[in-house]
């Protein structure tokens, strides 16, 4: 995770604090990607390592068993499934959340929930979700933040990339960097995942993050211009995999 976070250091790194976003404060540069990097570290507590998104099903039913078979099932998640749809989420929930747009916001929050295919994709979701909320809100207070979680309510089913995205607008973290850092930190939970179940090399992991990080950057880009009506996917193998996983006799993952 830390080779593939390079890219976004140096750009961060060279933005004029006039360039963050919203936040009247103006946030210089390192601050906004502090808070990047603490909140999208797997140490964060938001319980992300016991979820596999359904990649430990695929590992069951031997779809996944190589390097290769793992970045290739990434890839396809990332451009054609639950990443693009995501992305696309996220970038309309960060605009949202910058304008003070309550309606669109919690549109955005229920429409993210009902994407979710399954009953353990949506509890990786919005279990995810709302640790983030709880952990930032303790640790970062923000009073923009605060007003956008409690009009949501204790019981919006936030959705964890439109956590981040709250988080991110309410912050000053520009909406370009945050998104492409999501897509990334959840790449990287997924791979570990995959470390851990098939099980591969922690170095063939990296390779693996390090490999997808053009599909990150271009699954981001492309949503920045995407509307809700392009929202939609065909990596309909790994939602049936998400949908198989639950009733998957031996598991380790939540999902």
């Amino acid at each position: 995770m830390v080779t593939a976070m390079g890219g976004i250091i140096t750009a961060m790194l060279e933005r004029l604090p006039s360039d963050i976003g919203p936040d009247p404060a103006g946030m210089a540069a390192p601050a906004a990607l502090q808070r990047l990097l603490a909140w999208l570290s797997p140490a964060f507590p938001v319980g992300a390592y016991t979820y596999s998104h359904g990649l430990e099903w695929a590992i069951e039913d031997g779809t996944v068993v190589t390097a290769a078979d793992l970045e290739a099932w990434l890839d396809g998640v990332l451009r054609h499934g639950g990443g693009r749809n995501d992305a696309i989420l996220f970038a309309h929930a960060w605009r949202a959340a910058a304008a003070n747009d309550l309606d669109q916001l919690r549109s955005i929050v229920e429409l993210a929930a009902a994407f979710q295919p399954s009953k353990e994709r949506h509890l990786e979701a919005t279990a995810q979700g709302r640790a983030f909320l709880l952990a930032v809100s303790a640790a970062w207070p923000n009073d923009p933040m605060a007003a956008l979680v409690d009009a949501l309510g204790a019981d919006a089913p936030v959705a964890y990339p439109i956590a981040v995205a709250i988080a991110s607008a309410a912050h000053g973290v520009p909406l370009d960097l945050a998104l492409v850092a999501c897509l990334n930190a959840f790449v990287a939970n997924i791979v570990s995942a995959g470390v851990r179940a098939i099980p591969i090399g922690q170095t063939d992991g990296q390779k693996a993050i390090a490999a997808l990080t053009p599909a990150c950057e271009a699954v981001a880009a492309g949503s920045l211009t995407a509307g809700l009506d392009d929202l939609g996917g065909m990596a309909l193998r790994a939602d049936i995999a998400s949908m198989k996983h639950e009733t998957q006799y031996t598991r380790l993952f939540r999902s």
